[in-house]
């Protein structure tokens, strides 16, 4: 069972409080807010979103990379090359 499936609820409330931040940011942008309301909610936004990478990745390296019961150095290599990609992909 892969480490998202196992804690697909809390990550899947995560995702549905971003979708909510992000709603509310395009209603400040529709209402025409001030433009130091709509940073503050974008800066939320990042947050949130960086929270939730962080959270993924971490699981990640836990699952596929660092586990005691990866016996094989390519598997292990495999899962290490799937990180250093989307922290490539992310970081640009």
């Amino acid at each position: 069972m892969s480490h998202t499936t196992r804690e697909k609820s809390k990550l899947l409330a995560r995702v549905r409080r971003i979708r909510g931040q992000v709603e509310a940011l395009e209603r400040a942008l529709e209402a025409e807010r001030a433009c130091a309301e709509i940073l503050q909610q974008i800066a939320a936004v990042r947050g949130a979103v960086n929270g939730l990478m962080v959270e993924v990745l971490e699981d990640h390296i836990e699952a596929h990379v660092a586990s005691p019961r990866i016996t094989s150095e390519a598997e292990r290599r495999a899962g290490a090359e799937e990180l250093i990609e989307v922290v490539r992909t992310y970081l640009r």
